[in-house]
């Protein structure tokens, strides 16, 4: 095969196996609004799923290293080939590393009923194949610039492993390193790439729209030092998540992000979904570390785990669903402009990390915010799969 056009040609299996964001982006969506579904009546008890894991655990594992990882895998997959020219993964084999990581949600979720030490392997199996094949090929791409991408997936992965042992040791692994590693990982992904993706796709809408003051070009020296200051900030909460210096850091790094933000012309995309729900997934990374950084110093008045929800809801939840969006369309060849159902689900997203935010701030009301971001996360996802599924599941066109 001389191209990936001819490559996805000559499958001749179900449309879904033709590109890895297909199978990975629908499987993530379908994941997170059914581990939410079982994850509420779990936290009160009225539903006992027979994992060994505690339900916050549970419900923490699923979010960064099930969710998270099955679509960090979908987007690298499309992705990667573009950077490197390399051939995508493709039919059987690609159908291979979906059923992967399927085995490790299914085995996390059974897991009082079999050795720690299976389950962990049959979990870290996907995100061992899969760092590998992506190390390979950057590697035989001479890829080097996205050799940071590399190291992130790794941190992923080893904080996966972390997860597993603290929760086989009988840490509470929800507020264990381990879960703080994967969520670094994944909030400097967001970082990287999303500072590279959100003012390019901006500063290409706006020039088709007649130019006017457009984003400042990714990766400039401003970029590489909020960056720097992120990645310390992160490292200081990894490693004392209740100290001052993580606070401070927290509050530098999320200051630094804001203004990296206010370069990229967000508030003159406001005409176009698929662009304004980029900067706002975005927005929750510096808004998460000002928060986490004052919760911190107070929490009294905000909860670290509250504040903390704005990165994984806002900043993951949020981002996630913006790329999935606009990936899906863009790539089964639909016209780059968001409906009134992806609107919808977008607002959800937000409104699921603004409540779950707000459950740390007004105690009294915590059981019906919690609800309520519950139920909005369920319906973004659920919305996602039903508005975008059609689309994945057959060929272009």
């Amino acid at each position: 095969m001389s191209s990936t056009a001819e490559q996805m040609r000559a499958w001749r299996g179900p449309a879904i196996l033709t590109y890895g964001f297909r199978p990975f982006f629908l499987g993530a969506a379908l994941w997170a609004g059914l581990a939410m579904a079982l994850w509420m009546p779990m936290l009160t008890g009225a539903l006992l799923l027979p994992t060994a894991f505690d339900p916050v655990s549970w419900h923490a594992h699923e979010l960064i290293f099930g969710y998270l990882s099955a679509v960090v895998a979908g987007f690298l997959m499309t992705a990667v080939p573009n950077w490197t020219g390399r051939l995508p993964i493709v039919g059987w084999p690609l159908a291979a590393l979906a059923a992967l990581w399927l085995v490790g949600r299914v085995a996390v979720a059974v897991s009082a009923g079999l050795p720690a030490g299976l389950v962990a392997a049959l979990d870290l199996a996907f995100g061992i194949v899969f760092t590998a094949m992506i190390a390979r090929e950057i590697i035989a791409g001479r890829n080097w610039r996205n050799l940071i991408v590399l190291g992130m997936l790794g941190a992923l992965l080893a904080g996966n492993a972390l997860f597993h042992w603290e929760a086989a040791t009988g840490v509470h692994a929800a507020q264990g390193i381990g879960a703080r590693l994967g969520l670094a990982a994944g909030i400097m992904m967001i970082a990287v790439i999303g500072g590279r993706i959100v003012p390019s796709f901006t500063r290409n809408w706006l020039v088709k729209r007649g130019g006017g003051r457009l984003p400042v070009p990714p990766m400039q020296g401003f970029d590489t030092l909020a960056l720097a200051a992120l990645l310390v900030a992160l490292f200081a909460w990894l490693i004392a998540p209740q100290g001052l210096p993580a606070a401070v850091a927290l509050l530098l790094a999320g200051a630094l992000h804001l203004v990296r933000l206010a370069r990229w012309c967000g508030h003159r995309s406001l005409a176009e979904p698929l662009l304004w729900i980029l900067h706002v997934g975005y927005g929750f990374v510096p808004l998460g570390a000002l928060a986490l950084g004052a919760a911190i110093l107070r929490p009294d008045l905000i909860m670290p785990s509250s504040a903390q929800h704005l990165w994984m809801i806002g900043g993951i939840g949020v981002m996630t669903l913006a790329v999935m969006t606009r990936a899906t369309l863009g790539h089964t060849g639909r016209p780059l402009t968001a409906g009134t159902g992806t609107v919808a689900i977008y607002l959800l997203a937000i409104l699921a990390a603004l409540a779950r935010l707000l459950t740390g701030m007004l105690p009294g009301e915590a059981a019906i915010l919690q609800s309520v971001s519950g139920l909005a996360w369920i319906g973004a996802m659920v919305g996602f799969a039903i508005l975008y599924g059609r689309l994945l599941l057959r060929a272009r066109g």
